[in-house]
């Protein structure tokens, strides 16, 4: 575990293992969705027609249609989010500016604490 300077708290520090099992088991389910991916990609080439208003229609392949879709429903997702995860950066700003008042009002520093200490005059048990 790493201190993290700007908290009083210990945090895990991420550790980058290259040849961890987790990597492996994302690399192949990886793989194994994308060869799923292919054959729908590939199951599903046929034309069709996408009738818009006032007479306008587009002609594509189905998988295509399908892709482009997906991603204009995730692209919106994420502008829905937009301002949720910018009041919350807000919030937190003036949560932790709060803190700091707070802490330098009291007199505390923000020192990681000390750890307790072990008598080695006393016998194990």
């Amino acid at each position: 575990m790493k201190y993290h300077d700007n908290y009083a708290t210990l945090r895990p520090y991420a550790i980058y293992q290259p040849n961890s099992p987790m990597k492996f088991v994302s690399t192949i389910a990886g793989v194994i969705l994308f060869i799923l991916f292919f054959g729908f990609a590939l199951k599903n080439t046929q034309e069709v027609d996408l009738r818009f208003f006032l007479d306008y229609e587009l002609r594509g392949p189905l998988v295509l249609m399908l892709l482009a879709f997906f991603i204009a429903g995730a692209a919106l997702g994420i502008l829905a989010l937009t301002p949720t995860v910018f009041r919350q950066r807000r919030e937190r700003s003036q949560h932790k500016n709060t803190i700091q008042a707070l802490q330098s009002a009291a007199g505390t520093s923000t020192a990681p604490p000390q750890p307790d200490s072990v008598n080695p005059a006393l016998p194990r048990l």
